[in-house]
């Protein structure tokens, strides 16, 4: 077998065992909505509704989702229950796809930027979510592919935010831009993209506070970060990324509303997939933003943070032996 066929079969494998629980719990949920039933009826798809709602797909989605089924049993005049797995599969994967028409998978980055200035990625998201570990993933990753990458510690309210990113900085091997705890958040943004230019990093990860403010100070303060930045970097930040815990269902939904109220959230992480039967929830969010789901966590290994593939995803969680 040769390297890319393994990697790409582990890849898979990864895939497979993180949305395990998620499809245990829905294949379950929807041979108890259907048990008994020849055909797609009116119970059926009310049950069907219960059960993706209860899969945190959401309730917006979830009648998107129902009525576009609904059509088709209208259409079809007749559908086996049988068929509905394959009749959902196909109408999550339009959804996705319709939702995502200029997603690729993880950050696409030129090999060399004819301006010869980094590539900056701005991180926000809630304390807890896994927003540094997943900086910390991803520069494992851009290193890997060859890219000199810097890390900057801009979530000065927290001392264990600046000493995990740069625990993460000595395990991957890349240079940590900080300042003391309390200081101005920008500065220390200043001072990495700075550092970056002088250094000729190709790539630029900064972390930020994790705290859930009101929108007007949250708004105020990434405003703040992304108008230092713009002072050195007119192009920065290149991505604003927000950072969800997929396992916290719903409350990812509203933490995801008031990052977009309060910044150009331009794309998505959504990580803790495997230890959660919640996976709905990446359907529910690409859907209902119309953002970008970049990368989905699937594990705690550094490999295991992948890049969003709908397909791959989709496949996957229809993928019911």
């Amino acid at each position: 077998m040769g390297f890319f066929n393994f990697f790409n079969k582990q890849k898979k494998e990864t895939l497979d065992n993180g949305l395990a629980k998620t499809k245990e719990s829905v294949f379950g949920k929807i041979a108890r909505a259907v048990a008994g039933k020849s055909h797609v009826d009116a119970d059926v798809l009310d049950n069907l509704e219960e059960v993706l709602v209860t899969s945190d797909v959401g309730v917006e989605t979830t009648l998107k989702i129902i009525e576009h089924i609904e059509q088709r049993v209208a259409r079809d005049k007749y559908v086996n229950t049988n068929e509905l797995n394959n009749i959902l599969r196909e109408e999550i994967a339009a959804l996705l796809t319709e939702n995502n028409t200029k997603d690729t998978e993880g950050f696409q980055i030129p090999q060399e930027k004819s301006d010869k200035t980094p590539y900056v990625i701005l991180v926000v998201g809630v304390n807890g979510v896994g927003k540094t570990t997943t900086i910390g993933k991803l520069a494992y990753q851009f290193k890997e592919a060859g890219y000199k990458v810097m890390l900057g510690a801009a979530d000065t309210f927290r001392a264990a935010a600046v000493e995990q990113l740069c625990i993460w900085g000595e395990r991957v091997g890349v240079p940590v831009v900080k300042q003391q705890m309390g200081s101005d958040p920008a500065s220390v943004a200043y001072d990495t993209i700075s550092s970056a230019i002088a250094n000729n990093a190709d790539v630029v990860l900064i972390d930020t506070a994790g705290r859930l403010h009101n929108k007007v100070g949250l708004m105020n303060e990434l405003t703040k970060i992304k108008n230092v930045m713009k002072k050195l970097l007119p192009s920065a930040p290149d991505d604003v990324m927000l950072v969800l815990d997929g396992s916290t269902g719903q409350n990812a939904f509203e933490q995801a509303r008031q990052f977009t109220a309060a910044t150009d959230v331009t794309s998505m992480a959504i990580t803790k997939l495997d230890g959660t039967a919640k996976g709905g929830v990446v359907i529910g969010i690409s859907d209902q933003f119309q953002i970008p789901v970049r990368y989905i966590g699937l594990g705690e290994g550094m490999e295991d943070l992948q890049p969003f593939n709908r397909k791959e995803f989709v496949d996957s969680l229809f993928n019911n032996k």
